[in-house]
């Protein structure tokens, strides 16, 4: 039967032939669809219908047609999987080729301790590693220094010197596993170290491939592990892209991550804005330093939380990659379709994560992968249902992941590229949060673009604005949260969930094996390394070699800082907020 139907053709085209069979009989072309929607909609409307938004506030209809989007132009606005503006995802195929890449955001304690937790989520299916750092480690401190003593390890691992990351990658194999690191002020003497332990693991650079946060401009609105001003600071964001470019193309040098604007209240089209208007601050520096769009965009990649609202999140990222693509070939003149490739990974937790009822968490981050998915994602980290109260154990980050690998292996879903592409919904609100977003990139650009933004603490006070508005629809039960302010119960007490505990001696412990470099290192060598490092910092040159050269030496984090902050100072807080 199969072969007849191909040798007629039949299987192929009769549907279609049918349905224009059917459109000609009925003499239905769209005018006429138009005036069968306009009658519906007056039956309809004379009932009452209760106003609906999505998280971001923006009004949706009860119900979409082609009407909805005939202002759209296929190609133009909607296109195909993998070409121009990359609505529809950034391969031809998407999934059908290759599967995100499944990550668990973890690290804690020491760096021993890290390594076996790795080891064990690459063993449970995990594809890429995500490396959370302690905070002394994304300040610039030392494990010895008075100001870290009650944080070593506790919501990352540390990371003092070389001979950490060693031990955090030992028995890793680099060239076959991708890497995150979450870290911003700091990320260009994690970046050394990285390099210098692929190195020392005869690994080239040129294999090894990954991501460092680097992006500092949402720091200073909605994390605060800042160290350096702004101008410095995106001078060292700039030393990175170039040095990636020219030694370490597959690692991206900078993901612009608008995940933790999201967390400290913006809504999801304000999160989308706010991320391209620093993307489009980093590409006009790199413009600035002489680098070609082409060669540096690549390597510029985004991160996002991944909320609720599973069709605005869906909408969100498919908006980001037109408007992103739009921006590097008209704004910047890429031509080469990778510049223009809107490339992201995504959380699917954070600060949607409730400590009541917290097994609800399971479901939230299921669906929460599933928009990430449906809108095209690289790369997904699944928190584990108890991260709202402590680090996750190796049972939660396990169910965490399975989450993932059900979706990938059992759904279905990765088998068609887009497969919201062309719901009337979708496409409409696809269209309007691009829009929005544009609408604000456009108001920044008219106040001097992102840095004047920051300092002036405009962008600090809308998003939280945004953030007591939401808190305020939770109180008021306007936005239900399932196990908060609707179907609550009594809870049991905290003891009685298994959770993770820190090991009280582990902060000694850092510091001890810090000593330990200390005493058996070069110290003449660290001294020239850190002299050679305060020149080029007075001066204008590159700080990728010097930073590599002292951390070779072993010099610390905390050391390397040391020097920068005494020759660019640090960021204070604008006092308008």
């Amino acid at each position: 039967m199969a072969n007849e139907s191909e040798a007629s053709g039949g299987k192929a085209e009769a549907p279609n032939g049918v349905a224009r069979e059917r459109a000609s009989e009925n003499g239905k072309g769209s005018g006429s669809f138009a005036e069968a929607e306009r009658r519906w909609r007056q039956r309809v409307e004379a009932k009452p219908i209760s106003p609906a938004r999505t998280s971001s506030g923006l009004d949706i209809d009860f119900a979409y047609t082609p009407e909805s989007i005939s202002h759209l132009d296929p190609m133009e606005d909607i296109g195909l999987p993998g070409e121009f503006p990359f609505t529809r995802g950034v391969q031809p195929t998407m999934y059908r080729g290759r599967l995100w890449t499944m990550r668990q955001y973890s690290g804690f304690g020491t760096p021993k301790e890290s390594n076996a937790r790795y080891k064990w989520l690459l063993e449970q299916g995990q594809t890429g590693i995500s490396v959370a750092l302690d905070l002394p480690t994304q300040l610039g401190l030392d494990s010895d220094d008075p100001e870290a003593a009650d944080d070593v390890g506790r919501v990352g691992v540390a990371i003092d010197t070389l001979a950490d990351m060693e031990t955090l990658f030992e028995g890793i194999p680099l060239d076959r596993i991708s890497t995150s690191f979450t870290i911003n002020a700091t990320a260009a003497i994690l970046l050394a170290m990285y390099l210098a332990v692929a190195e020392r693991n005869g690994v080239p650079a040129a294999k090894i491939s990954g991501t460092v946060q680097n992006d500092i401009l949402k720091e200073y609105v909605a994390r605060g592990t800042w160290i350096f001003p702004p101008e410095p600071s995106l001078r060292l964001i700039v030393d990175t892209i170039e040095h990636c470019m020219q030694h370490a193309p597959r690692f991206n040098a900078i993901s612009v991550a608008g995940a933790h604007f999201r967390d400290a209240g913006a809504t999801a089209v304000q999160e989308l804005a706010y991320t391209l208007a620093d993307g489009i601050t980093y590409a006009e520096r790199c413009v600035s330093r002489g680098l070609k769009v082409d060669e540096f965009a690549p390597l510029i990649s985004f991160y996002f939380y991944t909320h609720n609202d599973l069709f605005e999140e869906v909408a969100k990222y498919r908006a980001g990659r037109r408007l992103w693509a739009r921006l590097m070939k008209e704004r910047f003149g890429a031509r080469d379709p990778r510049s223009m490739m809107f490339r992201f990974g995504v959380v699917c937790g954070g600060s949607t994560l409730t400590a009541q009822q917290p097994q609800n968490n399971i479901v939230r981050v299921a669906y929460q992968a599933l928009a990430s998915v449906l809108g095209g994602v690289q790369s997904v980290f699944t928190a584990a249902w108890d991260e709202a109260f402590a680090i996750p154990t190796e049972t939660t980050a396990e169910l965490a992941l399975r989450t993932q690998q059900v979706l990938a292996y059992e759904t279905g879903v990765p088998n068609v590229a887009d497969p919201l592409g062309g719901s009337y919904y979708v496409e409409a609100l696809t269209d309007r949060v691009e829009r929005e977003a544009a609408a604000i990139i456009d108001r920044i650009d008219r106040m001097g673009g992102m840095v004047p933004c920051i300092q002036s603490g405009l962008i600090q006070k809308e998003i939280a604005l945004e953030a007591y508005r939401h808190q305020r629809r939770i109180e008021s039960g306007e936005q239900v949260v399932v196990g908060v302010n609707k179907f609550s119960r009594e809870e049991p007490e905290r003891r009685q969930l298994e959770l993770y505990e820190a090991d009280p001696s582990l902060g000694t412990r850092q510091r001890e094996e810090l000593a330990k470099v200390k005493a058996s290192r070069d110290n003449a060598r660290v001294r020239r390394a850190l002299d050679e490092l305060r020149e080029t910092a007075h001066g204008s040159g590159s700080l990728m070699p010097p930073i590599i050269e002292a951390v070779k030496a072993y010099a610390s984090v905390g050391e390397i800082c040391s020097v920068l902050r005494a020759e660019f100072g640090t960021f204070t807080e604008p006092t308008s907020l």
